[in-house]
């Protein structure tokens, strides 16, 4: 077990009593993905150092669990489906089971005793999780508990979410996800065809200035209390892409912690008003080019999954299908001592991974950063075969830095030892504009069809930390492109 510990570890704890430092000691509240402990006061720091959805570094190596208890909704999304027996659906508002709280806490139980890294427990539907607040409420006081040290989480659209800030706070959870998608009510009615509010349906402008308003409240009110708040905000080409700066200075101006911009799901197979209707998704360079918009000091997760509401695991892995009330049998019983094996480990790999990285970095010359993908399956190392990868970590790199951006979906090139033609299709539109493909292992064939698209591919730096390898292939590449420019 301990083998398995080490290979999954790296971030690491941190001393509760720092100083308030960086964006904390500055007034900015809303320090994000990418912050470390040097970046926020202890207090925060504590609240993200193992949160996979508000700690890019922790997504490397902590999982997360969202349990089915809340299937009903209280708006109605043009993007959103929801589907409660599905299990070859990865998106939002799908699920294999629902699930009753004495059951969700079984299955926790069950997680934990399983999946050491698990830190973060969230009900986020498959519908809202304060449409129906009573089954929301009870499963986190079963979980909490039990599981003291997981952290609690819940995402909503905000709608009933003004009246349980209260109770939200009274039970100690301090991370809400909000989805909001506009502040301007006519652009909201291209998205919601209605909300239900006050015993009563209200539709058009009029649900939509509704809705923004008790988003709004929600919010503050969160804030207010010193909750941690990401809002997420669905990309719709033609629609919101040009009103997201707006949302993004509303929600950053009431205190929240973390954006998250994420491309519209618009497959016509997924039943959802948007992909029926044929309304495309943004390509990965709008959606970049969305985000970099929002500016530097702009605090934005990049690396989300847009999961499941029953998905298991790290991020960009599922293991809910093994988790399945009827493959339970019977539960173990959780085990303390092995999680802080897990953590004790972390501490050390986080810090290797780190200094790795410094020792690679080297000044930089006016250098033009180049994608770099990556095929990973955790802690923060390149550690999975090409053929294998169902996303690629997709980082812009120089000599001075590697700074990931975000990640990049595909289909498995080889599936039970057979190459798939289609799949190398998808996965070259998943590559469109990288340079290199880092992976642990990759044959030749995948290998020359990606140098004849001009991608270069490399398994030189297999089981390496990510970071520290993409600068040293970018330092040699340009130290072998010099060379032969003055041969």
């Amino acid at each position: 077990m301990t083998q398995n510990i080490v290979s999954l570890a790296s971030i690491g704890r941190f001393n509760n009593k720092k100083p308030v430092t960086g964006c904390a000691a500055s007034g900015n509240t809303s320090c994000g993905s990418a912050a470390g402990p040097d970046d926020l006061s202890a207090e925060v720091w504590q609240k993200v150092q193992d949160h996979p959805c508000y700690s890019e570094d922790a997504h490397h190596y902590f999982a997360r669990m969202h349990i089915a208890v809340a299937p009903a909704c209280n708006i109605q999304c043009h993007y959103c489906n929801r589907k409660y027996d599905c299990s070859n659906e990865s998106r939002p508002g799908v699920v294999s089971e629902k699930l009753a709280p004495e059951e969700a806490l079984r299955k926790v139980l069950a997680v934990a005793a399983e999946v050491p890294q698990l830190s973060v427990v969230g009900i986020a539907g498959p519908g809202d999780a304060l449409a129906q607040a009573e089954k929301t409420f009870r499963t986190f006081e079963l979980i909490h508990a039990a599981l003291p040290h997981v952290k609690l989480c819940l995402s909503t659209n905000g709608l009933a979410l003004p009246d349980h800030v209260e109770r939200i706070a009274q039970m100690g959870i301090d991370h809400v996800t909000i989805t909001i998608n506009m502040v301007d009510p006519e652009i909201g009615a291209q998205i919601y065809p209605w909300i239900f509010y006050r015993h009563r349906r209200w539709e058009g402008l009029e649900a939509a200035q509704i809705l923004h308003e008790r988003q709004m409240q929600g919010l503050e009110a969160l804030t207010a209390k010193g909750i941690l708040v990401k809002v997420n905000s669905v990309l719709i080409p033609g629609i919101n892409d040009g009103h997201l700066m707006a949302v993004n200075t509303a929600v950053r101006a009431r205190g929240a912690f973390l954006h998250n911009i994420m491309p519209l799901i618009s497959d016509p197979a997924h039943g959802t008003h948007f992909g029926l209707i044929g309304q495309r998704g943004p390509t990965p360079a709008e959606l970049r080019q969305v985000q970099d918009k929002l500016g530097a000091d702009a605090k934005l997760m990049r690396h989300c999954r847009q999961c499941r509401a029953d998905a298991v695991g790290l991020l960009g892995e599922d293991r809910g299908a093994e988790f399945a009330l009827n493959k339970l049998g019977e539960v173990k019983p959780f085990d303390p001592h092995q999680r802080e094996i897990y953590l004790t480990v972390v501490e050390q790999e986080r810090a290797d991974r780190q200094k790795a990285k410094e020792a690679a970095q080297m000044a930089q010359t006016n250098e033009t950063p180049v994608l770099v993908a990556v095929a990973t399956k955790g802690g923060g190392r390149i550690n999975l075969h090409f053929g294998h990868a169902n996303e690629f970590q997709i980082y812009e790199v120089t000599s001075a830095g590697a700074r990931f951006i975000g990640h990049r979906r595909t289909d498995k090139y080889c599936v039970g030892g057979q190459s798939d033609g289609n799949a190398f299709d998808t996965t070259l539109k998943a590559l469109d504009g990288v340079a290199c493909v880092l992976c642990a292992k990759i044959g030749d064939s995948p290998r020359e069809k990606l140098a004849a698209a001009g991608i270069e591919a490399s398994d030189h730096y297999a089981f390496e930390y990510i970071e520290a390898s993409a600068i040293t292939w970018y330092a040699t590449k340009a130290r072998n492109e010099a060379t032969a420019a003055s041969a």
